[in-house]
């Protein structure tokens, strides 16, 4: 390597066999810029030390690193792009010496170099080299120290340095509760600038994701033990309880969800997932309830509506799937009125509400819960199948529909063999709405848009609960002289059709159009309708034991597939590296310098561990030949059609300026892009941004069409199969099976049957 000031006159010809090494400018120490010739071959150390000796500089070259303009340090692995681009660099501090002078002036807490020193931690603290060495110098005690003592600009650079410091596993263990609590008191305060909560939010996020859990391998359930040293030793509880402690945390960063700063309502919309999907067994419901008090899904609706970014998207769409489980959740929880007093006191509104009293009938018995159409006095097992779910619904009935009290005495004045039952009709809406929007398990969404209509769950389901008892009414189910019973499976079915026809697009549909299908339609014209759909598909798919059967072969298939994704990137694959969309020409035909990737997945399903190649070459078992690795908490977003190919590896039928259908991007909420692939074709394609989304902490939902209808199509052809022996017998299957209470004590014993 060569040195010296930059020259115009002529020089002899370079021999034919001597390739011309380009010419990088540096910025030295004191402020001089000089020309250098730098040898590719030598590694940056050789460089450092060259550059040390031809200055004349007084200290050793371990003191000294070259970064480019643009601050990015210059490493073994890109000083080639740096050089055959001719980037300007600059001799500067080493990262561990720099890492020390911070340190130290964070110490000194001289308000004059404070915000410097800060600007400059958060940007190196990424840096292995760096981050060791302030770590070791006491930084993250003295950062925590700045975090308490200042406010404004200074503290959102303080703060983004920590949110930079929390992606290492290790380092921050020592934080503590008091620190906790320091977070959530920004957060909750309204007057906090929008610089200085996104990190915060993005802080109290990492403490909710570093759960001793999520350190266990999926393969073991042994108990989890946390080892010294180890950052996993926070989660959900702890934060929980800090969050207790200030009022009004929830409400403010959920009124965050509307604010013009996009990246603020990104960040919002991440905690709040992460803290849905970490809720834990002891504190889930008074978090529930508190999120629901606060009408947390109002404000997602109105943010699907105004959303401007593809970030936004994806939280939008984890939102959608945690909140399918909660709703499964409480679809399987059981109505317990003497064990839980919520449950009392919505039994005792919707008695109220009716204005009816208590009778006794013939034989002597209480006559109440039977007025309202259940079938026994047992509410618990009149909600046996719909749980928690159907009596916040008919509750919600009861409460928004002025004329409930007039529905009921209206049903009462009939003969009992004619009547409407409102609560089975109330509990039937719900399963036919949780058949609609899929909540057969727990586990995740396969909905792909966006559904406003099923985070107002209880308002569609007054509404067709109102079309449920007119349908009963103008059908003349009221007045016929066939069994009520019968009355009712013929009304099920036409209100599973219009269902179907009501909730159709909803992404797109006003709710204007949603409420003129289910309060205008004729009777006559549903029926028709629904007649018309009998004969393209066959009545027995209707039965009640069937859907059940078809919940269970749904989460079977579920299942399969998400297991399948998985071992896709268990097993690995190579990917093109891309270039964002939108960037100019120049860098889209210079990046990247090595076109392939290969990428997988450690058995712990925590880290991608991947590796950057000029040519394909056989990847052996295992992760050696994999150095680099993505940290999978830190994937905030599985973004897709978002970049292109390098000009001269676009090999898709188009210019390479378009955005590939088959890219995706793994996205940092704050650190941009981690990665940029094209997938060789449509199945991994669907492979991968699904898989990924489905390990993710705080995701749930799929990406991918194809994915979404693998699920569908395993299910059909399941129960199909399951089906044929009983549809080729033509054997009848009722409508439901009545299981009887169950037993009062363990004073039993199961009959044997020869």
């Amino acid at each position: 390597m060569s040195t010296g000031e930059s020259s115009t006159g002529a020089s002899a010809p370079a021999p034919p066999a001597k390739v011309l090494v380009p010419t990088n400018t540096v910025l030295t120490p004191e402020g001089q810029q000089v020309r250098a010739r730098i040898d590719p071959t030598l590694t940056v150390a050789d460089v450092v030390k060259q550059l040390v000796l031809n200055l004349k500089l007084d200290e050793p070259p371990a003191n000294f690193a070259l970064r480019s303009d643009m601050d990015e340090l210059v490493t073994n692995d890109n000083m080639r792009k740096m050089i055959r681009s001719k980037a300007n660099l600059k001799l500067v501090k080493s990262p561990k010496r720099e890492a020390r002078d911070i340190a130290h002036k964070l110490s000194e807490r001289d308000d004059k170099n404070l915000k410097f020193s800060l600007f400059s931690l958060q940007k190196h603290i990424k840096e292995e080299d760096f981050a060791h060495e302030f770590i070791s110098a006491g930084g993250v005690t003295f950062l925590v120290e700045t975090i308490y003592a200042t406010h404004g600009n200074t503290l959102a650079y303080a703060l983004t340095a920590m949110q930079h410091l929390m992606e290492l596993d290790y380092g921050w263990d020592t934080l503590d509760e008091h620190f906790i609590h320091k977070v959530v008191q920004i957060l909750s305060s309204p007057q906090s600038l929008i610089n200085v909560c996104r990190p915060a939010t993005a802080i109290l996020k990492k403490f909710v994701e570093a759960d001793p859990a999520n350190a266990q391998s999926p393969s073991t359930s042994s108990p989890v033990v946390v080892q010294p040293g180890s950052v996993t030793r926070y989660g959900f509880t702890i934060v929980f309880e800090q969050m207790r402690r200030q009022r009004g945390l929830l409400e403010t960063v959920i009124s965050r969800l509307g604010s013009a700063d996009t990246a603020m309502a990104l960040h919002s919309m991440m905690l709040i997932n992460s803290l849905l999907a970490h809720a834990k067994e002891d504190r889930w419901e008074e978090f529930v309830a508190e999120l629901e008090k606060l009408n947390i899904r109002k404000s997602v609706i109105r943010l699907m509506a105004s959303h401007t970014i593809e970030d936004l998207s994806s939280c939008i769409l984890d939102f959608q799937a945690n909140i399918i489980r909660i709703t499964h959740r409480k679809k399987v929880t059981m109505v317990e009125p003497h064990a839980e007093p919520a449950h009392a006191a919505a039994l005792k509104f919707i008695w109220l509400s009716s204005k009816l009293e208590e009778e006794r009938d013939e034989d002597g018995q209480i006559l109440k819960w039977r007025k309202l159409g259940f079938d026994t006095e047992d509410v618990s097992m009149g909600f046996h199948d719909v749980g928690v779910l159907g009596l916040e619904c008919l509750r919600n009935f009861a409460q928004s529909n002025s004329d409930f009290p007039k529905l009921v005495s209206e049903q009462l004045s009939r003969p009992s063999e004619r009547r409407c039952p409102i609560a089975r009709a109330s509990n039937e809406v719900v399963e036919l709405l949780s058949e609609h929007w899929a909540i057969f398990a727990p586990g995740y969404s396969t909905s792909t848009t966006f559904q406003p209509l099923f985070l107002d769950f209880v308002r569609v389901h007054a509404l067709a609960t109102q079309f449920f008892i007119r349908m009963w009414t103008e059908s003349g189910a009221a007045t016929g002289s066939n069994a009520s019973r019968d009355d009712f499976t013929r009304i099920v079915a036409l209100v599973r059709s219009q269902i179907k026809v009501a909730l159709r697009s909803e992404n797109v549909r006003p709710w204007s159009e949603v409420e003129r299908d289910f309060l205008d339609c004729e009777y006559r014209a549903v029926r028709d309708r629904q007649m018309k759909e009998l004969e393209l598909e066959d009545d027995l798919l209707s039965k009640v034991p069937v859907r059940n059967l078809k919940k269970k072969l749904y989460k079977e298939s579920f299942e399969f597939v998400r297991q399948q994704r998985i071992q896709c990137l268990l097993q690995g694959a190579w990917f093109m590296n891309a270039v964002p969309f939108g960037v100019s020409s120049k860098e889209l035909s210079r990046r990247p310098a090595r076109p392939w990737r290969f990428m997988r997945m450690d058995n712990g399903l925590r880290y991608l561990h991947y590796v950057d190649s000029a040519v394909k070459f056989p990847v052996r078992a295992g992760l050696e030949d994999l150095p680099e690795r993505i940290d999978i908490a830190a994937i905030s977003e599985v973004a897709t059609g978002t970049c292109a190919a390098p000009a001269h590896l676009d090999g898709h039928g188009g210019s390479s300026s378009d955005a590939s259908p088959l890219s995706f991007s793994l996205l940092s909420a704050h650190a941009g892009s981690l990665a940029d692939q094209i997938a060789p074709d449509a199945s991994r394609w669907a492979d991968w941004t699904d898989g990924l989304n489905m390990v993710r902490p705080d995701a749930g939902h799929v990406a991918s069409q194809e994915t979404a209808g693998f699920v569908d199509a395993l299910t059909d052809i399941g129960l199909k199969i399951q089906l044929l022996n009983l549809s080729g017998e033509m054997v009848e299957i009722p409508s439901g099976l009545s299981a009887g209470p169950p037993p009062r004590d363990q004073d039993f014993f199961f009959a044997d049957f020869a």
